[in-house]
Protein backbone atom coordinates (compact mmCIF):
# COMPACT_ATOMS: atom_id res chain seq x y z
CA UNK A 1 0.00 0.00 0.00
CA UNK A 2 1.13 3.52 -0.70
CA UNK A 3 1.11 6.26 1.88
CA UNK A 4 -0.87 9.37 1.09
CA UNK A 5 0.29 12.60 2.65
CA UNK A 6 -2.96 13.78 2.47
CA UNK A 7 -4.02 14.60 -1.01
CA UNK A 8 -7.71 14.86 -0.19
CA UNK A 9 -6.88 18.21 1.42
CA UNK A 10 -6.70 19.02 5.11
CA UNK A 11 -9.99 20.85 4.68
CA UNK A 12 -11.79 17.51 4.60
CA UNK A 13 -10.92 16.77 8.18
CA UNK A 14 -10.72 20.23 9.73
CA UNK A 15 -13.87 20.79 11.74
CA UNK A 16 -15.37 17.49 10.54
CA UNK A 17 -19.07 18.24 10.25
CA UNK A 18 -18.80 21.98 10.84
CA UNK A 19 -20.44 24.11 8.16
CA UNK A 20 -20.47 27.89 8.04
CA UNK A 21 -24.12 28.02 7.02
CA UNK A 22 -25.41 26.06 10.01
CA UNK A 23 -25.90 28.88 12.50
CA UNK A 24 -26.85 26.61 15.37
CA UNK A 25 -23.64 24.60 15.11
CA UNK A 26 -20.70 25.96 17.06
CA UNK A 27 -17.48 25.87 15.08
CA UNK A 28 -15.40 25.85 18.30
CA UNK A 29 -17.34 23.80 20.83
CA UNK A 30 -18.71 20.91 18.78
CA UNK A 31 -16.63 18.10 17.35
CA UNK A 32 -16.95 14.34 16.95
CA UNK A 33 -16.40 13.79 20.67
CA UNK A 34 -19.63 15.55 21.60
CA UNK A 35 -21.59 15.84 18.35
CA UNK A 36 -24.01 14.46 17.32
CA UNK A 37 -25.59 13.12 20.53
CA UNK A 38 -29.31 13.27 19.70
CA UNK A 39 -31.80 13.45 16.86
CA UNK A 40 -31.56 17.24 16.58
CA UNK A 41 -27.78 17.05 16.27
CA UNK A 42 -28.10 14.33 13.64
CA UNK A 43 -30.45 16.54 11.63
CA UNK A 44 -27.90 19.35 11.75
CA UNK A 45 -25.14 17.01 10.66
CA UNK A 46 -27.30 15.76 7.80
CA UNK A 47 -27.92 19.35 6.72
CA UNK A 48 -24.15 19.78 6.53
CA UNK A 49 -24.00 16.90 4.04
CA UNK A 50 -26.77 18.33 1.87
CA UNK A 51 -25.06 21.73 1.97
CA UNK A 52 -22.32 20.24 -0.19
CA UNK A 53 -24.73 20.33 -3.15
CA UNK A 54 -24.83 24.13 -2.96
CA UNK A 55 -21.12 24.47 -2.18
CA UNK A 56 -20.28 22.70 -5.43
CA UNK A 57 -22.77 24.88 -7.30
CA UNK A 58 -20.62 27.92 -6.55
CA UNK A 59 -18.29 26.64 -9.29
CA UNK A 60 -20.64 24.73 -11.59
CA UNK A 61 -18.16 24.80 -14.47
CA UNK A 62 -15.90 22.37 -12.57
CA UNK A 63 -18.55 19.76 -11.78
CA UNK A 64 -19.40 16.36 -13.17
CA UNK A 65 -22.90 17.48 -14.17
CA UNK A 66 -21.49 20.36 -16.23
CA UNK A 67 -18.84 18.18 -17.85
CA UNK A 68 -21.39 15.46 -18.62
CA UNK A 69 -23.53 17.92 -20.54
CA UNK A 70 -20.74 19.56 -22.54
CA UNK A 71 -18.84 16.34 -23.27
CA UNK A 72 -21.91 14.61 -24.67
CA UNK A 73 -22.77 14.47 -28.37
CA UNK A 74 -25.83 16.68 -27.84
CA UNK A 75 -24.15 19.94 -26.80
CA UNK A 76 -21.11 21.92 -27.86
CA UNK A 77 -18.91 23.79 -25.40
CA UNK A 78 -19.88 27.34 -26.28
CA UNK A 79 -19.04 30.46 -24.29
CA UNK A 80 -16.78 33.25 -25.44
CA UNK A 81 -13.27 33.21 -26.83
CA UNK A 82 -11.91 33.39 -23.27
CA UNK A 83 -14.23 30.68 -21.90
CA UNK A 84 -11.70 28.00 -22.71
CA UNK A 85 -12.81 25.65 -19.96
CA UNK A 86 -16.23 25.23 -21.63
CA UNK A 87 -14.67 24.37 -24.96
CA UNK A 88 -12.06 22.10 -23.36
CA UNK A 89 -14.76 20.05 -21.67
CA UNK A 90 -16.65 19.63 -24.93
CA UNK A 91 -13.47 18.42 -26.64
CA UNK A 92 -12.32 16.21 -23.71
CA UNK A 93 -9.25 18.38 -23.28
CA UNK A 94 -7.64 20.15 -20.35
CA UNK A 95 -7.37 23.83 -19.61
CA UNK A 96 -5.10 24.89 -16.69
CA UNK A 97 -3.50 22.88 -13.88
CA UNK A 98 -6.49 22.26 -11.62
CA UNK A 99 -9.45 22.67 -13.96
CA UNK A 100 -11.77 20.72 -11.64
CA UNK A 101 -9.87 21.02 -8.36
CA UNK A 102 -12.64 22.70 -6.36
CA UNK A 103 -15.11 19.98 -7.30
CA UNK A 104 -12.70 17.25 -6.16
CA UNK A 105 -12.11 18.84 -2.76
CA UNK A 106 -15.73 19.74 -2.12
CA UNK A 107 -17.08 16.31 -2.98
CA UNK A 108 -14.56 14.68 -0.65
CA UNK A 109 -15.62 17.13 2.05
CA UNK A 110 -19.18 15.91 1.54
CA UNK A 111 -18.03 12.29 1.73
CA UNK A 112 -16.19 12.97 4.98
CA UNK A 113 -19.29 14.56 6.48
CA UNK A 114 -21.34 11.51 5.48
CA UNK A 115 -18.72 9.13 6.90
CA UNK A 116 -18.64 11.04 10.18
CA UNK A 117 -22.40 10.99 10.60
CA UNK A 118 -22.67 7.31 9.69
CA UNK A 119 -20.12 6.39 12.35
CA UNK A 120 -21.65 8.69 14.96
CA UNK A 121 -25.14 7.28 14.40
CA UNK A 122 -24.01 3.96 15.85
CA UNK A 123 -23.74 5.70 19.24
CA UNK A 124 -26.76 8.01 19.04
CA UNK A 125 -30.06 6.87 20.52
CA UNK A 126 -33.31 8.18 19.04
CA UNK A 127 -36.45 6.94 17.34
CA UNK A 128 -35.48 3.85 15.29
CA UNK A 129 -37.53 4.86 12.24
CA UNK A 130 -36.10 8.37 12.23
CA UNK A 131 -32.61 6.96 12.74
CA UNK A 132 -33.02 4.57 9.82
CA UNK A 133 -34.16 7.45 7.60
CA UNK A 134 -31.17 9.55 8.64
CA UNK A 135 -28.73 6.71 8.01
CA UNK A 136 -30.30 5.98 4.64
CA UNK A 137 -29.98 9.61 3.58
CA UNK A 138 -26.31 9.70 4.59
CA UNK A 139 -25.67 6.48 2.64
CA UNK A 140 -27.48 7.91 -0.38
CA UNK A 141 -25.47 11.13 -0.31
CA UNK A 142 -22.15 9.29 0.05
CA UNK A 143 -23.08 7.09 -2.88
CA UNK A 144 -24.14 10.08 -4.97
CA UNK A 145 -20.88 11.92 -4.29
CA UNK A 146 -18.86 8.83 -5.24
CA UNK A 147 -21.06 8.25 -8.32
CA UNK A 148 -20.11 11.71 -9.60
CA UNK A 149 -16.42 11.35 -8.73
CA UNK A 150 -16.17 7.86 -10.24
CA UNK A 151 -17.96 8.99 -13.39
CA UNK A 152 -15.68 12.00 -13.69
CA UNK A 153 -12.28 10.53 -12.83
CA UNK A 154 -12.54 6.74 -12.69
CA UNK A 155 -10.85 4.96 -9.79
CA UNK A 156 -10.79 7.67 -7.15
CA UNK A 157 -9.66 6.97 -3.55
CA UNK A 158 -12.36 5.10 -1.65
CA UNK A 159 -12.73 6.23 1.97
CA UNK A 160 -15.62 4.97 4.10
CA UNK A 161 -14.34 5.97 7.54
CA UNK A 162 -14.27 9.38 9.23
CA UNK A 163 -10.84 8.72 10.72
CA UNK A 164 -7.97 10.10 8.69
CA UNK A 165 -6.41 7.03 7.02
CA UNK A 166 -2.66 6.57 7.19
CA UNK A 167 -2.63 4.66 3.93
CA UNK A 168 -5.00 4.35 1.01
CA UNK A 169 -4.85 1.68 -1.66
CA UNK A 170 -6.33 2.95 -4.92
CA UNK A 171 -9.42 0.79 -5.50
CA UNK A 172 -10.40 -1.19 -8.52
CA UNK A 173 -13.54 -0.13 -10.34
CA UNK A 174 -15.22 -3.25 -8.94
CA UNK A 175 -14.41 -2.17 -5.37
CA UNK A 176 -15.43 1.44 -5.89
CA UNK A 177 -18.70 0.77 -7.70
CA UNK A 178 -19.42 -2.18 -5.41
CA UNK A 179 -19.41 0.25 -2.48
CA UNK A 180 -21.67 2.68 -4.34
CA UNK A 181 -24.16 -0.07 -5.14
CA UNK A 182 -24.01 -1.47 -1.61
CA UNK A 183 -24.70 1.95 -0.07
CA UNK A 184 -27.72 2.43 -2.32
CA UNK A 185 -29.04 -1.08 -1.74
CA UNK A 186 -28.73 -0.62 2.02
CA UNK A 187 -30.34 2.82 1.88
CA UNK A 188 -33.21 1.36 -0.13
CA UNK A 189 -33.68 -1.41 2.43
CA UNK A 190 -33.56 0.58 5.67
CA UNK A 191 -35.45 3.78 4.87
CA UNK A 192 -39.18 3.74 5.64
CA UNK A 193 -41.68 3.40 2.83
CA UNK A 194 -42.56 7.08 2.84
CA UNK A 195 -42.23 9.56 0.00
CA UNK A 196 -40.50 12.74 1.17
CA UNK A 197 -41.64 16.16 -0.05
CA UNK A 198 -39.43 18.32 2.20
CA UNK A 199 -36.26 18.32 0.09
CA UNK A 200 -34.85 15.16 1.67
CA UNK A 201 -34.25 11.96 -0.27
CA UNK A 202 -36.28 8.84 0.47
CA UNK A 203 -36.00 5.10 -0.18
CA UNK A 204 -37.43 5.54 -3.66
CA UNK A 205 -34.70 8.04 -4.56
CA UNK A 206 -32.18 5.43 -3.42
CA UNK A 207 -33.85 2.80 -5.61
CA UNK A 208 -33.72 5.17 -8.59
CA UNK A 209 -30.04 6.01 -8.13
CA UNK A 210 -29.32 2.31 -7.61
CA UNK A 211 -30.81 1.63 -11.04
CA UNK A 212 -28.79 4.40 -12.67
CA UNK A 213 -25.51 3.28 -11.10
CA UNK A 214 -26.22 -0.39 -11.87
CA UNK A 215 -26.82 0.35 -15.55
CA UNK A 216 -23.66 2.42 -15.84
CA UNK A 217 -21.30 0.10 -14.00
CA UNK A 218 -22.54 -3.19 -15.49
CA UNK A 219 -22.54 -1.74 -19.01
CA UNK A 220 -19.40 0.40 -19.04
CA UNK A 221 -17.20 -2.15 -17.26
CA UNK A 222 -18.65 -5.28 -18.85
CA UNK A 223 -15.42 -6.03 -20.75
CA UNK A 224 -12.96 -5.17 -17.97
CA UNK A 225 -11.28 -2.13 -16.45
CA UNK A 226 -8.56 -1.22 -18.94
CA UNK A 227 -9.08 1.72 -21.31
CA UNK A 228 -9.21 -0.66 -24.27
CA UNK A 229 -12.01 -2.58 -22.56
CA UNK A 230 -13.98 0.55 -21.77
CA UNK A 231 -13.82 2.01 -25.29
CA UNK A 232 -14.48 -1.24 -27.14
CA UNK A 233 -17.74 -1.51 -29.07
CA UNK A 234 -18.78 -4.74 -27.34
CA UNK A 235 -21.81 -4.26 -25.09
CA UNK A 236 -22.63 -7.26 -22.88
CA UNK A 237 -23.81 -5.97 -19.49
CA UNK A 238 -22.98 -7.87 -16.32
CA UNK A 239 -25.88 -9.62 -14.62
CA UNK A 240 -24.47 -9.74 -11.07
CA UNK A 241 -22.01 -7.76 -8.95
CA UNK A 242 -20.10 -8.79 -5.83
CA UNK A 243 -20.47 -6.22 -3.03
CA UNK A 244 -17.91 -5.37 -0.33
CA UNK A 245 -19.91 -7.15 2.40
CA UNK A 246 -19.63 -10.44 0.52
CA UNK A 247 -23.16 -10.50 -0.85
CA UNK A 248 -24.15 -10.45 -4.50
CA UNK A 249 -26.43 -7.93 -6.17
CA UNK A 250 -28.23 -9.31 -9.21
CA UNK A 251 -30.06 -7.74 -12.11
CA UNK A 252 -33.32 -9.31 -10.92
CA UNK A 253 -32.90 -7.65 -7.53
CA UNK A 254 -32.33 -4.28 -9.15
CA UNK A 255 -35.46 -4.79 -11.26
CA UNK A 256 -37.40 -5.44 -8.05
CA UNK A 257 -36.17 -2.16 -6.57
CA UNK A 258 -37.12 -0.25 -9.72
CA UNK A 259 -40.54 -1.91 -9.84
CA UNK A 260 -41.09 -0.90 -6.23
CA UNK A 261 -40.19 2.68 -7.08
CA UNK A 262 -42.57 2.75 -10.04
CA UNK A 263 -45.46 1.04 -8.28
CA UNK A 264 -45.27 2.28 -4.70
CA UNK A 265 -43.33 5.53 -4.48
CA UNK A 266 -46.11 8.02 -5.15
CA UNK A 267 -43.97 9.86 -7.69
CA UNK A 268 -45.73 10.38 -11.00
CA UNK A 269 -45.42 11.95 -14.43
CA UNK A 270 -46.51 15.54 -14.91
CA UNK A 271 -49.30 15.20 -17.51
CA UNK A 272 -47.94 17.93 -19.80
CA UNK A 273 -44.17 17.80 -20.43
CA UNK A 274 -44.02 21.60 -20.82
CA UNK A 275 -45.16 22.17 -17.24
CA UNK A 276 -41.86 20.72 -16.01
CA UNK A 277 -39.88 23.72 -17.21
CA UNK A 278 -39.69 27.20 -15.73
CA UNK A 279 -40.86 29.05 -18.86
CA UNK A 280 -44.43 28.00 -17.96
CA UNK A 281 -44.27 29.87 -14.64
CA UNK A 282 -47.29 32.07 -13.90
CA UNK A 283 -45.35 35.32 -14.38
CA UNK A 284 -44.22 34.39 -17.90
CA UNK A 285 -46.53 31.79 -19.40
CA UNK A 286 -49.17 34.11 -20.92
CA UNK A 287 -46.58 36.43 -22.48
CA UNK A 288 -44.63 33.71 -24.28
CA UNK A 289 -46.14 32.91 -27.69
CA UNK A 290 -45.24 29.23 -27.40
CA UNK A 291 -47.18 28.75 -24.13
CA UNK A 292 -49.89 31.41 -23.89
CA UNK A 293 -53.56 30.46 -24.01
CA UNK A 294 -52.98 26.76 -23.42
CA UNK A 295 -53.76 26.45 -19.73
CA UNK A 296 -50.19 25.58 -18.80
CA UNK A 297 -48.94 25.87 -15.23
CA UNK A 298 -45.40 25.28 -14.01
CA UNK A 299 -45.28 22.59 -11.33
CA UNK A 300 -43.00 24.73 -9.15
CA UNK A 301 -45.16 27.87 -9.20
CA UNK A 302 -44.98 29.59 -5.78
CA UNK A 303 -42.91 26.75 -4.28
CA UNK A 304 -45.22 24.04 -5.62
CA UNK A 305 -44.14 20.41 -5.31
CA UNK A 306 -43.10 18.73 -8.54
CA UNK A 307 -44.50 15.16 -8.47
CA UNK A 308 -41.90 14.05 -11.02
CA UNK A 309 -38.87 15.47 -9.21
CA UNK A 310 -37.19 12.88 -6.99
CA UNK A 311 -33.82 14.48 -6.20
CA UNK A 312 -33.03 18.13 -6.87
CA UNK A 313 -30.66 20.89 -5.81
CA UNK A 314 -32.64 23.60 -4.04
CA UNK A 315 -31.80 27.30 -4.16
CA UNK A 316 -32.91 30.42 -2.29
CA UNK A 317 -32.76 34.22 -2.17
CA UNK A 318 -29.74 34.32 0.15
CA UNK A 319 -27.05 34.14 -2.56
CA UNK A 320 -24.46 36.87 -2.33
CA UNK A 321 -20.85 37.42 -3.29
CA UNK A 322 -19.88 37.72 0.40
CA UNK A 323 -21.39 34.41 1.56
CA UNK A 324 -21.97 31.83 -1.14
CA UNK A 325 -23.05 32.17 -4.73
CA UNK A 326 -23.99 28.49 -4.53
CA UNK A 327 -27.42 29.40 -3.14
CA UNK A 328 -28.29 30.62 -6.65
CA UNK A 329 -28.63 28.30 -9.63
CA UNK A 330 -25.26 28.84 -11.27
CA UNK A 331 -25.95 26.22 -13.91
CA UNK A 332 -28.87 28.31 -15.15
CA UNK A 333 -26.60 31.34 -15.41
CA UNK A 334 -23.91 29.43 -17.30
CA UNK A 335 -26.41 28.02 -19.80
CA UNK A 336 -28.17 31.36 -20.33
CA UNK A 337 -28.24 33.26 -23.63
CA UNK A 338 -24.87 34.83 -24.38
CA UNK A 339 -24.56 38.29 -25.79
CA UNK A 340 -25.91 40.84 -23.33
CA UNK A 341 -28.83 41.54 -25.63
CA UNK A 342 -32.02 43.34 -24.65
CA UNK A 343 -34.40 40.97 -22.87
CA UNK A 344 -37.04 41.74 -25.49
CA UNK A 345 -34.79 40.14 -28.12
CA UNK A 346 -34.62 36.76 -26.38
CA UNK A 347 -37.78 36.69 -24.23
CA UNK A 348 -38.47 34.67 -22.19
CA UNK A 349 -34.92 33.34 -22.06
CA UNK A 350 -32.51 35.33 -19.93
CA UNK A 351 -28.87 36.26 -20.00
CA UNK A 352 -25.91 34.07 -19.18
CA UNK A 353 -22.57 32.80 -20.37
CA UNK A 354 -23.68 30.74 -23.38
CA UNK A 355 -22.48 27.31 -22.31
CA UNK A 356 -23.78 24.22 -24.10
CA UNK A 357 -25.19 25.36 -27.46
CA UNK A 358 -27.42 22.61 -28.83
CA UNK A 359 -25.45 20.46 -31.27
CA UNK A 360 -26.99 20.56 -34.72
CA UNK A 361 -26.51 16.80 -35.10
CA UNK A 362 -29.02 16.28 -32.28
CA UNK A 363 -31.54 18.53 -34.02
CA UNK A 364 -31.20 16.57 -37.27
CA UNK A 365 -31.38 13.18 -35.56
CA UNK A 366 -34.45 14.09 -33.53
CA UNK A 367 -36.33 15.69 -36.41
CA UNK A 368 -35.61 12.75 -38.68
CA UNK A 369 -36.62 10.14 -36.11
CA UNK A 370 -39.65 11.79 -34.47
CA UNK A 371 -40.92 14.82 -36.41
CA UNK A 372 -44.15 14.90 -34.35
CA UNK A 373 -42.50 14.69 -30.92
CA UNK A 374 -43.94 17.48 -28.74
CA UNK A 375 -40.84 17.34 -26.57
CA UNK A 376 -38.68 18.83 -29.30
CA UNK A 377 -40.18 22.32 -29.20
CA UNK A 378 -40.57 22.05 -25.43
CA UNK A 379 -36.83 21.36 -25.13
CA UNK A 380 -35.16 23.27 -27.99
CA UNK A 381 -35.59 26.83 -29.23
CA UNK A 382 -34.70 27.84 -32.78
CA UNK A 383 -33.17 31.30 -32.45
CA UNK A 384 -34.47 32.13 -35.91
CA UNK A 385 -37.92 32.25 -34.30
CA UNK A 386 -36.78 35.29 -32.32
CA UNK A 387 -36.64 38.15 -34.84
CA UNK A 388 -34.68 40.44 -32.50
CA UNK A 389 -31.92 37.98 -31.70
CA UNK A 390 -28.49 38.86 -33.11
CA UNK A 391 -26.15 35.97 -33.79
CA UNK A 392 -22.81 36.45 -32.13
CA UNK A 393 -24.08 38.86 -29.50
CA UNK A 394 -20.93 40.56 -28.35
CA UNK A 395 -19.19 39.08 -31.39
CA UNK A 396 -17.65 36.79 -28.82
CA UNK A 397 -19.52 33.47 -29.02
CA UNK A 398 -17.78 30.21 -29.89
CA UNK A 399 -19.69 27.23 -31.32
CA UNK A 400 -22.95 29.15 -31.38
CA UNK A 401 -25.71 27.32 -33.22
CA UNK A 402 -29.21 28.30 -34.22
CA UNK A 403 -30.52 26.22 -31.34
CA UNK A 404 -30.81 26.75 -27.61
CA UNK A 405 -31.76 24.40 -24.76
CA UNK A 406 -34.80 25.55 -22.80
CA UNK A 407 -34.74 23.26 -19.77
CA UNK A 408 -31.98 24.86 -17.72
CA UNK A 409 -32.33 28.42 -18.99
CA UNK A 410 -32.80 31.60 -16.97
CA UNK A 411 -36.36 32.82 -17.52
CA UNK A 412 -37.45 36.46 -17.59
CA UNK A 413 -40.88 38.05 -17.11
CA UNK A 414 -42.49 41.31 -18.16
CA UNK A 415 -43.14 44.30 -15.92
CA UNK A 416 -46.26 46.42 -16.07
CA UNK A 417 -44.27 49.36 -17.47
CA UNK A 418 -43.12 47.30 -20.47
CA UNK A 419 -39.65 46.60 -19.06
CA UNK A 420 -38.45 43.13 -18.00
CA UNK A 421 -37.47 41.39 -14.81
CA UNK A 422 -34.05 39.81 -15.39
CA UNK A 423 -35.38 36.63 -13.75
CA UNK A 424 -39.02 35.74 -13.13
CA UNK A 425 -38.09 34.76 -9.57
CA UNK A 426 -37.63 38.45 -8.74
CA UNK A 427 -41.30 38.92 -9.53
CA UNK A 428 -42.65 35.65 -8.11
CA UNK A 429 -40.73 35.86 -4.83
CA UNK A 430 -40.38 39.60 -4.10
CA UNK A 431 -38.51 41.18 -1.22
CA UNK A 432 -35.77 40.09 1.18
CA UNK A 433 -33.18 39.18 -1.43
CA UNK A 434 -29.69 39.03 0.04
CA UNK A 435 -28.10 40.43 -3.11
CA UNK A 436 -27.82 44.17 -3.59
CA UNK A 437 -31.25 44.97 -4.97
CA UNK A 438 -33.61 42.41 -6.47
CA UNK A 439 -32.36 42.78 -10.05
CA UNK A 440 -29.28 40.63 -10.54
CA UNK A 441 -29.22 38.25 -13.46
CA UNK A 442 -26.18 36.43 -12.08
CA UNK A 443 -27.65 35.55 -8.67
CA UNK A 444 -31.38 35.72 -9.33
CA UNK A 445 -32.00 32.23 -10.76
CA UNK A 446 -33.31 30.04 -7.96
CA UNK A 447 -35.51 27.40 -9.64
CA UNK A 448 -34.61 23.79 -8.83
CA UNK A 449 -32.06 21.81 -10.78
CA UNK A 450 -33.60 18.34 -10.91
CA UNK A 451 -31.03 15.54 -10.79
CA UNK A 452 -33.36 12.51 -10.77
CA UNK A 453 -36.73 12.60 -12.50
CA UNK A 454 -39.39 9.87 -12.34
CA UNK A 455 -39.36 9.69 -16.15
CA UNK A 456 -35.84 8.27 -15.96
CA UNK A 457 -37.06 5.52 -13.62
CA UNK A 458 -39.68 4.46 -16.18
CA UNK A 459 -36.99 4.27 -18.84
CA UNK A 460 -34.73 2.24 -16.55
CA UNK A 461 -37.61 -0.14 -15.94
CA UNK A 462 -38.05 -0.69 -19.68
CA UNK A 463 -34.33 -1.15 -20.24
CA UNK A 464 -33.83 -3.59 -17.39
CA UNK A 465 -36.91 -5.66 -18.18
CA UNK A 466 -36.66 -5.40 -21.96
CA UNK A 467 -40.24 -4.23 -22.38
CA UNK A 468 -41.99 -1.14 -23.69
CA UNK A 469 -44.17 -0.29 -20.69
CA UNK A 470 -42.20 2.59 -19.21
CA UNK A 471 -41.04 4.12 -22.46
CA UNK A 472 -44.53 4.04 -23.96
CA UNK A 473 -45.91 6.04 -21.04
CA UNK A 474 -43.46 8.79 -21.99
CA UNK A 475 -44.27 8.48 -25.67
CA UNK A 476 -47.97 8.88 -24.90
CA UNK A 477 -47.24 12.09 -23.00
CA UNK A 478 -45.22 13.31 -25.99
CA UNK A 479 -48.14 12.65 -28.38
CA UNK A 480 -46.44 9.70 -30.07
CA UNK A 481 -47.66 6.24 -30.96
CA UNK A 482 -46.47 3.39 -28.75
CA UNK A 483 -43.48 1.30 -29.75
CA UNK A 484 -44.90 -2.20 -30.40
CA UNK A 485 -41.74 -4.15 -29.62
CA UNK A 486 -38.81 -3.43 -27.34
CA UNK A 487 -35.36 -2.88 -28.81
CA UNK A 488 -32.25 -1.33 -27.31
CA UNK A 489 -32.11 1.14 -30.21
CA UNK A 490 -35.65 2.35 -29.48
CA UNK A 491 -34.81 2.69 -25.79
CA UNK A 492 -31.65 4.64 -26.60
CA UNK A 493 -33.60 7.09 -28.75
CA UNK A 494 -36.28 7.53 -26.09
CA UNK A 495 -33.72 8.33 -23.40
CA UNK A 496 -32.03 10.82 -25.71
CA UNK A 497 -35.23 12.73 -26.43
CA UNK A 498 -36.83 12.59 -22.99
CA UNK A 499 -33.70 13.35 -20.95
CA UNK A 500 -31.94 15.80 -23.30
CA UNK A 501 -29.74 18.35 -21.48
CA UNK A 502 -30.22 16.73 -18.06
CA UNK A 503 -26.64 15.47 -17.68
CA UNK A 504 -27.27 11.79 -18.48
CA UNK A 505 -26.41 11.40 -22.16
CA UNK A 506 -22.62 11.22 -21.78
CA UNK A 507 -22.70 8.27 -19.38
CA UNK A 508 -25.35 6.64 -21.56
CA UNK A 509 -23.19 6.59 -24.67
CA UNK A 510 -20.23 5.44 -22.59
CA UNK A 511 -22.05 2.51 -21.00
CA UNK A 512 -23.61 1.44 -24.32
CA UNK A 513 -20.12 1.49 -25.90
CA UNK A 514 -21.20 3.82 -28.71
CA UNK A 515 -19.45 6.97 -27.48
CA UNK A 516 -16.65 7.32 -30.03
CA UNK A 517 -18.98 7.09 -33.03
CA UNK A 518 -21.65 9.28 -31.43
CA UNK A 519 -19.19 12.02 -30.49
CA UNK A 520 -17.72 12.19 -33.99
CA UNK A 521 -21.15 13.07 -35.38
CA UNK A 522 -20.53 16.57 -34.01
CA UNK A 523 -17.73 17.13 -36.52
CA UNK A 524 -18.44 19.40 -39.50
CA UNK A 525 -21.79 20.43 -38.02
CA UNK A 526 -22.89 24.00 -38.70
CA UNK A 527 -22.13 26.63 -36.07
CA UNK A 528 -20.99 30.24 -35.78
CA UNK A 529 -17.69 31.64 -34.57
CA UNK A 530 -18.01 35.22 -33.33
CA UNK A 531 -21.09 35.69 -35.48
CA UNK A 532 -19.57 34.26 -38.67
CA UNK A 533 -20.76 30.98 -40.24
CA UNK A 534 -18.38 28.14 -39.48
CA UNK A 535 -18.33 24.43 -38.71
CA UNK A 536 -17.42 22.41 -35.65
CA UNK A 537 -13.98 20.97 -36.41
CA UNK A 538 -11.54 18.53 -34.81
CA UNK A 539 -9.07 19.64 -32.17
CA UNK A 540 -6.10 17.59 -30.91
CA UNK A 541 -7.05 14.59 -33.01
CA UNK A 542 -10.81 14.91 -32.69
CA UNK A 543 -13.57 13.66 -30.43
CA UNK A 544 -13.16 9.93 -30.96
CA UNK A 545 -9.38 10.15 -30.62
CA UNK A 546 -9.69 11.91 -27.28
CA UNK A 547 -12.41 9.54 -26.10
CA UNK A 548 -10.43 6.44 -27.00
CA UNK A 549 -7.41 7.85 -25.14
CA UNK A 550 -9.36 8.61 -21.96
CA UNK A 551 -12.63 6.60 -21.98
CA UNK A 552 -14.19 9.94 -21.10
CA UNK A 553 -12.49 10.28 -17.71
CA UNK A 554 -11.27 13.73 -16.79
CA UNK A 555 -7.80 14.69 -15.68
CA UNK A 556 -7.03 14.39 -11.97
CA UNK A 557 -6.23 17.85 -10.53
CA UNK A 558 -2.44 18.22 -10.62
CA UNK A 559 -2.32 19.50 -7.05
CA UNK A 560 -3.81 16.22 -5.81
CA UNK A 561 -1.26 14.24 -7.81
CA UNK A 562 1.56 16.18 -6.16
CA UNK A 563 0.16 15.91 -2.64
CA UNK A 564 -0.37 12.17 -3.00
CA UNK A 565 3.40 11.58 -3.19
CA UNK A 566 3.00 8.98 -5.87
CA UNK A 567 -0.11 7.22 -4.56
CA UNK A 568 -2.34 8.79 -7.20
CA UNK A 569 -1.37 8.26 -10.82
CA UNK A 570 -2.63 10.57 -13.56
CA UNK A 571 -5.37 9.15 -15.73
CA UNK A 572 -4.42 7.83 -19.16
CA UNK A 573 -4.60 10.32 -21.98
CA UNK A 574 -3.72 13.38 -19.88
CA UNK A 575 0.08 13.38 -19.63
CA UNK A 576 1.11 14.74 -23.04
CA UNK A 577 0.72 18.08 -24.78
CA UNK A 578 -2.01 16.80 -27.11
CA UNK A 579 -4.38 16.79 -24.11
CA UNK A 580 -4.09 20.56 -23.64
CA UNK A 581 -6.55 23.03 -25.12
CA UNK A 582 -5.05 26.29 -26.43
CA UNK A 583 -7.95 28.13 -28.03
CA UNK A 584 -10.61 27.60 -30.69
CA UNK A 585 -8.33 28.54 -33.60
CA UNK A 586 -5.57 26.10 -32.64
Amino acid sequence: MKKIAYFLSAALFAGTLASCDLDSMSMTSKDTSNFPVNAEDAAQALAGIYQNLNAVNANPQETWHYYAMLASDDQFGGGGTNDKLMQAMDLILNYNTDMTGDFWQQRYQGINRANTLLEALEKVEFDPVEKAQTKGEALFMRAFFYYELASMYGNVPLIVTAKKPEEVTPPTAAQLWGQILQDLRDASDIMPKVRKTDGHVDKYCAEALLGRCWLFYTGFYCNGEKIADLVSTNYSPLSSVQLPDGTTLTKDQVIAYIDDCVNNSGYSLVPDFRNLWAYTNRCTVEDYDYTKGQGLKWVEDDNGINPESMFAVKFNKMASWSTTIGYANGYSLHFGVRGGQAYANTFPFGQGWGAGPVATNLVKDWKNAEPRDKRFDATILNFNDLPGYTKGGWEDFVQETDYYGKKLSPITSKKEDGDYWCTFENQMYPGNWEISGEENFQLGNIHDMVLIRFAEVLLMQSELKGDTGGMNKLRARAGLDPVPNYSLEALQRERRWELAFEGLRFNDIRRWHIAAAALDKQLDQECYYCGRPSTNFAHNGGYSTRYKATAGFQKFPETEIILSEGALKQNEGWTTSDSEYIDWNN
